[in-house]
């Protein structure tokens, strides 16, 4: 029944700018200070008397998201004051921008964008024993905000948006986009209707701080909007939340539109001539490589498989340790950087309970020995994985020089290799007559014994070919 229903999604996104100072004063913009109220100011705080003065690189930064999106930089822009009381917002209104955004048009993922506008966040309240505190730290925090056309019609494609433009905000500077401190913020608009020409009764879900929270409450509200209309039931217009225990939406309060804010134009701020005040040209000069650039790149110049390049993207100074260790080099050794990038590196920080950025990863020259050792056959998988641990410690620590004095070299001696399997088979009698009675598993058993008598050092590749030797097959 479900296929009969066409899903609507649009997305409206929050992401807080990274500036120095808030959006409207110069106070200091840090809105994780741990004390309350110790970024703030006379006109952050609304008292009466004093003006605000707009931060010109919070509108620098969305002019750059614009131009990373391909979209219309406006001549002409304005800020609104968008009215509503909450003890969150200390002037009684928000801020905020309405019919003439900075930034309109442009896509992301192939969606397309309405607008991008730019507002300033709200303080913190925080609810205890019946008491409500208002810590006011982030109150004046430059916001921007994204909204997309509706045109998204799963919850997988809308996760991906989001995805892709978390990568595009820390790719060109804009914001760290952190879901789990609160620095990006999804809000989904979702429909249902069997008419293609309709749109449903639209509900909203605010708030949803991960991607799997995305495409949770997505598919949630689909088959709720859905199962409410086989009923006979309708859909009520609202704003709704997401609990991540019980994985479903819950009703917070009906939906405003948007001449229940009473937007007017602000006229305490100046109306701003974006082309006379911005290069913009210049802007879309100094662009870095975007992330669908970079999917490019390491897929078609390297051949990396495409879930090790989501990750290696997944941040640009990933994305730059990697390219600075890989420095031109052929497809085998990009492709053994990025298996140990991804799979040993990242497992090593993650099991140590270490952050998985690239300030935490070994140097770029002491990883690169270690890739060229590897493909010298001078170091062992083994080898390697037990030198990557002393190299997240010591980052300025000499790998050859400390490969060779815990006897990590690998050996390609024959001889001494041959010794070291005759001594394997001499102390295995049971398991050589367990293989040669067709229980070829137990090859391996003998090529880790191998490995292990050498510590480490034997060529495992050597050693399998002597091995085939000596038992016979």
């Amino acid at each position: 029944m479900s296929n009969e229903y066409i899903t609507t999604i649009g997305l409206e996104i929050h992401a807080e700018l990274h500036t120095n100072s808030k959006m409207w004063c110069g106070c200091k913009n840090d809105p994780y200070e741990k004390k309350p109220n110790q970024n703030i100011c006379e006109v952050c705080m609304a008292h009466p008397g004093t003006l605000p003065v707009p931060n010109k690189e919070a509108i620098r930064k969305v002019i750059t998201v614009g131009c990373a999106t391909g979209s219309r930089i406006a001549d002409f822009t304005e800020f609104d004051r968008k009215n509503y009381f909450y003890p969150d917002i200390p002037k009684g209104y928000q801020l905020s921008q309405y019919l003439l955004p900075i930034v309109s048009g442009g896509s992301v993922n192939g969606i397309e964008l309405t607008r991008i506008h730019l507002e300033e966040d709200t303080a913190k309240s925080s609810h205890d024993n019946g008491m409500t505190l208002v810590d006011y730290n982030r109150a004046g925090v430059p916001l921007m905000e994204l909204v997309t056309e509706p045109v998204i019609h799963t919850a997988k494609e809308a996760g991906a948006f989001a995805r892709e433009l978390q990568r595009i905000l820390r790719y060109v500077g804009a914001s760290e986009a952190n879901l789990d401190l609160g620095q990006m913020r999804v809000e989904a608009n979702i429909s249902v209707s069997k008419d293609p020409k309709k749109f449903g009764t639209k509900v909203e879900v605010k708030n949803l701080n991960s991607f799997a929270a995305v495409e949770g409450a997505i598919d949630y509200e689909v088959a709720r909007h859905i199962a409410l209309i086989e009923e006979g039931g309708a859909v009520v217009q609202e704003t709704r939340g997401w609990d991540e225990n019980k994985l479903e939406t819950f009703s917070q309060r009906k939906k405003e539109n948007a001449h229940d804010y009473r937007y007017f134009p602000d006229p305490d701020l100046p109306k701003l001539y974006l082309h006379r005040l911005f290069d913009i040209e210049s802007i879309k000069k100094s662009l870095p490589m975007l992330p669908e650039a970079r999917r490019t790149q390491l897929t078609n110049d390297y051949g990396l498989k495409s879930d090790v390049v989501e990750i290696i993207i997944s941040d640009p100074l990933v994305v730059i340790y990697f390219d600075t260790v890989v420095n031109g080099k052929d497809t085998k050794y990009a492709t053994l950087a990025a298996n140990y990038l991804v799979a040993d590196i990242f497992g090593l920080l993650k099991k140590e309970n270490i952050e998985v950025i690239a300030v935490n990863f070994p140097s770029t020259s002491s990883f690169s020995t270690l890739i060229d050792m590897i493909i010298a056959n001078e170091l062992s998988s083994r080898g390697a994985k037990d030198l990557l641990p002393l190299m997240i410690a010591d980052k300025n620590l000499d790998v050859k020089k400390t490969a060779e004095e815990k006897g990590m070299i690998q050996k390609n001696d024959t001889e001494l290799l041959k010794k070291i399997v005759e001594e394997v088979i001499a102390e295995n009698p049971v398991q050589v007559t367990d293989y040669k009675s067709g229980k070829e598993s137990m090859f391996m058993f003998f090529v880790g014994q191998c490995m292990k008598k050498s510590k480490g050092s034997g060529n495992p590749g050597l050693f399998q070919e002597i091995l085939k030797g000596e038992l016979g097959s």
